[in-house]
């Protein structure tokens, strides 16, 4: 039997429930709108993504405040929240923002950049609905692109879940 794409069986959720995605990717660099966009049809429930990989991105495109990045930095649940929420709304277009999911991913990649309190593989993930907000943090092993990798599927995974009326609890 063959395998559904994880990205795939994302889609034909969204699509079935008549729900629209939009991404604010950092670390990931656009992979997870990669991912998606493989999938003949996505048009149908991906609106688009911003990568903000600039702090000057992420306030000038995803509305994240100046402080929240200076206080706590881009990678955090303060930040990755303000990132949902922002292409949540930016991306909008005409559609209604309760049909929007946004979702969002800052992290640490590697190989340097990390910290005692922020280490290297550690990546945020924001969600913003209709329902709420929310945020996880996850950390993996492994090098950049791996990194990279896990975070995509993670972003897709928390979609599902979110779908499914199965999200995991936040991390605080």
């Amino acid at each position: 039997m063959k395998r559904i794409p994880l990205e795939k069986q994302v889609g034909d959720i969204l699509k079935e429930r008549g729900m629209k995605l939009v991404l604010a990717e950092s670390c990931t660099g656009g992979l997870v709108g990669n991912m998606i966009t493989n999938i003949p049809g996505s048009s149908d429930y991906y609106l688009g993504s911003v990568t903000a990989y600039a702090y000057e991105a992420k306030e000038a495109l995803l509305g994240v405040k100046h402080e929240t990045l200076m206080r706590h930095g881009a990678v955090s649940r303060e930040t990755v929240l303000e990132m949902a929420s922002g292409v949540r709304q930016s991306l909008a277009g005409g559609f209604p923002l309760d049909s929007i999911i946004g979702v969002s991913i800052s992290g640490i990649a590697g190989p340097g950049g990390g910290l005692p309190e922020k280490p290297v593989g550690t990546v945020w993930f924001g969600m913003s609905t209709k329902n709420g907000n929310w945020a996880w943090r996850f950390i993996w092993d492994g090098d950049r692109i791996q990194v990279k990798r896990s975070a995509a599927r993670m972003a897709l995974t928390l979609v599902k879940k979110y779908l499914l009326e199965k999200l995991p609890p936040e991390t605080v």
